[in-house]
């Protein structure tokens, strides 16, 4: 195989959807799996399109979750620019030779008479293309005479460079997910590769800077599929040789039906792009805001559409790379599972170490009292429940605020007649213990239960209750040696006296 350089090429028209980061992330993969480069080429040629900070905002979601490019705007190579727009007087020379070879030609035809052919066939049944079939027909150089042309194009008037697509012919195509693909080259239409503005369309200006930016393999998603033939037969015009294309599946709603959309995310109160987006009419949601890890996230996203062959779910970035291969990503569309994306947070939240998590939680909570040392405890005993770090004040509020307040439920289940006179003997036992380390507690309350040959439930529930709040929470005893004696006893008697 010959060095591998694989692009990212999205279009700065606002936030870049997690479907693209996905397919960012495979063509990484793929990169760094084959000793090859990763580039990012920003396809701007439309530019009534184009959304001001996009461009930014796709280089810092690639940084952010672990996958930044090599090459690119910023960080020139050998093949730049790397903007579509700064490379506009490329592409008229490539239009102009597919002219000169009879291979393209000018079309002159208005809106309004295209949209006057549309109707004409959609009232017999039939759908217009413009293509073999009518093409000598219509206002274009195949039927013009040369100086008419030059004519009106130093006129000003408004034209199109048209590709003539080849007829009779089967088309066999090669995808390296989907394997062969046949194509009858008498329903593809002549597409428009030039603007008389000056700028290509998204085909012409796609395939001359993958050939001229030496790209060997083109990983994108399904939704270029259509476009896969007028590509090849692009390259065979220019006589080129053309790239292994592969097409990845797309990222389904939910339900698994349709392709996911940011309307999905707003409803189902998800995030669907990497980074949130800020405009005039609100906010959307990003994963990183959200509080998912972007080690997660990679993860997560690397099983939308792939799989290893093996068991393994959690791999890091580098183990990605070794494991990841075209010929493992599924055809079919893959679904997109906030339940999993959440799974895949967790896993790594955990990972954590104590203080890197309770720097994070003191930042959020800059009104906490406690010492870091205190909260890094509080936080090795619940962090293994929470899935961001958002979660961690829910989770531990209660070693930070006695409870003033304690569920009803529990309330009723834990408080028997004899409670009171058991709290009241739990409490001289308490105030009795020197150690108060979790295992000499556990060791003294357990023993003098056992002694009292009474349910564990009659103390533990009430017990909970009184430092809690609820029933919840890590471990009893833990909870009463990181709270001291002193306030442990202080609230085994607010209950009491609730």
């Amino acid at each position: 195989m010959s060095t591998v350089r694989v692009r990212f090429a999205p279009s700065p028209t606002g936030p870049l959807h997690i479907g693209g980061v996905r397919t960012a992330l495979f063509n990484y993969l793929f990169a760094k799996k084959h000793g090859g480069t990763f580039v990012l080429r920003i396809e701007d040629t439309d530019q009534n399109r184009y959304v001001k900070g996009a461009e930014q905002y796709i280089k810092d979601a690639l940084e952010w979750c672990g996958f930044p490019y090599e090459e690119g705007p910023g960080k020139e190579g050998n093949f730049g620019p790397y903007r579509q727009s700064e490379r506009k007087h490329l592409y008229k020379e490539y239009a102009d030779r597919l002219i000169e070879e009879g291979k393209a030609y000018y079309a002159f035809d208005s809106a309004e008479s295209l949209d006057t052919h549309r109707k004409d066939h959609e009232a017999k049944g039939k759908t217009f293309i413009y293509n073999w079939h009518n093409r000598l027909k219509l206002d274009n150089s195949l039927v013009l005479d040369a100086t008419e042309v030059e004519q009106r194009i130093a006129r000003g008037d408004k034209y199109v460079v048209r590709f003539k697509s080849p007829q009779d012919e089967i088309l066999v195509l090669n995808d390296e997910i989907r394997g062969e693909i046949k194509i009858d080259t008498n329903v593809l239409d002549d597409k428009i590769l030039f603007k008389s503005d000056g700028m290509p369309t998204y085909h012409l200006a796609n395939i001359l800077d993958d050939h001229l930016m030496e790209i060997t393999h083109v990983i994108r998603g399904e939704e270029w599929l259509p476009s896969l033939a007028l590509h090849e037969l692009l390259y065979r015009a220019f006589e080129w040789k053309a790239p292994k294309f592969a097409h990845l599946p797309l990222i389904l709603k939910p339900t698994g039906k349709g392709k996911l959309s940011k309307r999905d995310g707003d409803k189902g109160g998800f995030p669907v792009f990497p980074l949130e987006w800020k405009t005039e009419d609100g906010i959307a949601s990003g994963f990183r805001e959200d509080g998912y890890l972007p080690e997660a996230v990679t993860n997560f996203l690397a099983f939308l559409g792939w799989n290893p062959g093996t068991e393994q779910e959690l791999f890091s970035l580098e183990e990605l790379v070794e494991a990841f291969d075209l010929q493992r990503v599924n055809k079919a569309g893959a679904k997109f599972d906030p339940e999993k994306a959440k799974w895949f947070n967790q896993q790594y939240f955990v990972k954590q170490d104590d203080e890197t998590i309770a720097k994070d939680f003191i930042a959020r909570h800059p009104e906490l009292t406690a010492n870091k040392e205190y909260i890094t405890k509080v936080v090795s005993l619940i962090k293994e429940r929470a899935v961001f770090t958002t979660d961690l004040w829910d989770l531990s509020s209660f070693f930070f605020e006695a409870p003033t307040e304690y569920d009803a439920k529990a309330l009723k289940k834990a408080i028997k007649e004899d409670t009171p006179v058991l709290l009241n003997e739990l409490i001289e036992i308490v105030n009795g213990i020197e150690d108060f380390s979790a295992d000499n507690l556990q060791d003294t309350i357990k023993g003098w239960i056992t002694s009292k040959e009474i349910g564990f439930g009659k103390v533990m529930q009430p017990l909970r209750l009184s430092l809690v709040g609820a029933m919840k929470g890590p471990d009893v005893f833990e909870i009463m040696s990181l709270l001291g004696k002193e306030e442990s006893v202080n609230r085994l008697q607010a209950i009491l006296n609730k």
